[in-house]
Formats: structure tokens, C-alpha cells, sequence
């Protein structure tokens, strides 16, 4: 048995090329790898603003869920590693965008490409919910669109594991437009939200707007839970009929929340002409493919984003450990294994110190 020592990633491996989203706790930048000079999406999270906003557990189930699911729908973590302040997840880059940026320029998608990316979202969440994940944070600013035109989603901070019934899950997370009922009702949710969260996204495509949207969220949430929806009148009748179920305030009578799961919103009829075994393949022919002109092409990114200086400040905070990780963040590193490798002719141990990977010659 041959002994292979592995260089412990950090962000000195990298070149920061540019800035390609921010939120709250951190921000996402477009990096090449120096050695294989292959490109990422590098999310870095400041360790600080993850512990004043009580989202240390969060940022440790999305570490968990990112490292053991793989689906060509969700956005694969390829490597995670830490210092004294931050965490980085180095994930699979997407160069078609968001799909918030596509629906924000063309407005409103026709059927046929709304029904593409929502089987393909379906799919997705399929995976999760076998698994016992409930998303929680279904939007189109968490929904990728890869380089030959699938969309992936992508942002595991608000999601939890062992979630196996309608109940089990009790935070208030989400973001307001696509929050279910039981969610605002505080009285308990589970995987039946990412359903209603997946009607709210189809509406947006097809209407340019999520179904209850106000200014206003005391009213926006009145909606939510009281009001009909308004059906835009370019609406065929099966979509109106697959809203209408995904849309049920009652999270036990809402499609895909029966004995079949997902199986019940893949054979509504407004999917009959989506074949989902080639899509589950990605033997299907996208609706729009990126017009890419490289690896790092950032075209379909927000120049709000992209206009900023790519950089990985080092702030000198006192209360900071000295060490180069914490208890905190333990067993946080990652590196994924290459597709082509058999699990069962490697063991990889992955922790704050140098990694070995034993080999069978």
C-alpha cells in the first residue's frame, strides 16, 4: 500500500479574479486554482458575523449536506478549508448566472423554458427529501445555470437535516415572498416548504413576480396566508392546475406532500412532455445555453457585483483565535474525490492538519 501525503488547500492556492456575489456573512468570488488552473466559486464567510447572528449551526449542516450529496442539479463543494476568521466552500462555478439575472432581464419566461428549469429544480429537491433535507431557501437568486444551460441550486445555509415528516422543523428562516404558511405560523414545517416555495418560482417565471408579492410585508404576509391567487391570463390550465396545488396554504393536502412525494408533481400534466429520465441524464437540449467565452467569462453576473475589487481582506481582530481554526469549526476541511475514483480503493482523513490519502498498488 503505497502512502500519498496531500498538501493542505488553503486560499494561497488560488488567484482571485473577481467578485461575483455578497450577502450578510460573506461574500462569493471567481477563483482559479494555481496548480490546475482550473476555475471555482469560492464562498467566504467571516466567522464573526456567523456567531453574532446565531448561524454557526446553520453554516455547519450546510458543510455536512454539501459534502454528502451529489446530483447533477445541486452545485457540488469541491473543496472546504478555514482560518482564524473565515471558512471557505470552493463549489462547482455556474458561468450562465443566476436565474434571478436572466428573469430580471427578459422579464417573464414562456412555458416551455419556465417547465425546464422547474423540472430540473424538481429533480434537485427529489434528492434532498430522500435524503430526510428540507432546502428552505428555494428563490432565483439561489438557482444556477450551468455552462451548457441546467439549472442547479445552490445555498445550503438555512437547510436541515432528518427532516422526515411536516412538523419536525420549527426556525422562522426563509426569504419573506417565498415563505409557506406553516412557516409564518410558526407551527412547525417540514419538506412540504420547499414545494410551496418551488410554486412561488414557477409564478415568478411565468409573471415576472413571486405569486403574494408586496412592499409591504405585513400585507405581503396577510396574502400568504389569506388570498387566492391571481392568475396572470397568458396562463395555460395546467399550469393554473399545478399552482393551485402547489400553492395549498394546507401543507398536508399540497402536491408532492402524499405517499408519492415528488412522483406527484412529475406526472401532473403540465410536465406530460417532459421526459425525466433524459433530463434526470442531461440528455436534453436546454431552452438557452450561456454564450460563454471561456471558463471565467462573469457576463451573466450583476456588475454590482463584479465592479468590486476581488480580494480576501485579513482583518486583525483581538478576539480572534490565533490558531489557524477553532473547536468551533472542527473536521470543516474537504477535498472531493474525482468522479472517475472508486470510494472503495481510497480513504481520505480530512482534518486541521495535513491530509493522507491511502492507495491500493
Amino acid at each position: 500500500m503505497a502512502i500519498e501525503h496531500r498538501h493542505q488547500i488553503s486560499i494561497e492556492d488560488f488567484n482571485l479574479l473577481s467578485v461575483i456575489g455578497k450577502g450578510s456573512y460573506g461574500k462569493v468570488l471567481l477563483v482559479r486554482k494555481r496548480d490546475t488552473q482550473q476555475v471555482y466559486a469560492m464562498k467566504i464567510l467571516k466567522k464573526k458575523h456567523l456567531a453574532a447572528k446565531n448561524q454557526i449551526e446553520h453554516t455547519r449542516t450546510e458543510r455536512s449536506i454539501l459534502e454528502r450529496i451529489r446530483h447533477p442539479y445541486i452545485v457540488k463543494l469541491c473543496y472546504a478549508f478555514q482560518n482564524a476568521q473565515k471558512l471557505y466552500f470552493v463549489l462547482d462555478y455556474c458561468p450562465g448566472g443566476e436565474l434571478f439575472f436572466h428573469l430580471n432581464h427578459a422579464k417573464r419566461f414562456d412555458e416551455e423554458r419556465a417547465r425546464f428549469y422547474a423540472g430540473c429544480i424538481i429533480l434537485a429537491l427529489e434528492h434532498l427529501h430522500k435524503n430526510d433535507i428540507v432546502y428552505r431557501d428555494l428563490k432565483p437568486e439561489n438557482v444556477l445555470i450551468d455552462a451548457e444551460g441546467f439549472a442547479k441550486i445552490t445555498d445550503f445555509g438555512l437547510s436541515k437535516e432528518n427532516i422526515v415528516d411536516n412538523t419536525s422543523a420549527r426556525t422562522f428562516c426563509g426569504t419573506p415572498e417565498y415563505l409557506a404558511p406553516e412557516i409564518l405560523l410558526r407551527q412547525g414545517h417540514g419538506q412540504a416548504v420547499d414545494w410551496w416555495s418551488l410554486g412561488c418560482i414557477i409564478y415568478e417565471m411565468l409573471t415576472g413576480l413571486p405569486p403574494f408579492y408586496m412592499n409591504h410585508r405585513p400585507e405581503m404576509r396577510r396574502k400568504i396566508l389569506s388570498e387566492e391567487i391571481k392568475y396572470s391570463p397568458t396562463m395555460s390550465a395546467e399550469v393554473k392546475d399545478l399552482l393551485q396545488g402547489l400553492l395549498q396554504k394546507d401543507p398536508e393536502q399540497r402536491l408532492g406532500s402524499g405517499d408519492l412525494g415528488a412522483d406527484e408533481i412529475k406526472t401532473h400534466p403540465w410536465f406530460t412532455t417532459l421526459d425525466w429520465f433524459l433530463l434526470e441524464n442531461k440528455l436534453i437540449q436546454p431552452p438557452f445555453v450561456p454564450n460563454v467565452c471561456g471558463p471565467a467569462d462573469i457576463k451573466y453576473f450583476s456588475r454590482e457585483f463584479t465592479n468590486s475589487p476581488a480580494r480576501d481582506s485579513v482583518c486583525f481582530d483581538s478576539t480572534a483565535q490565533t490558531g489557524a481554526c477553532s473547536p468551533t469549526y472542527d473536521g470543516f476541511s474537504f477535498t472531493a474525490s474525482p468522479p472517475s475514483q472508486n470510494p472503495l480503493m481510497q480513504i481520505e482523513e480530512n482534518s486541521n492538519s495535513d491530509e493522507y490519502i491511502f492507495q491500493m498498488s
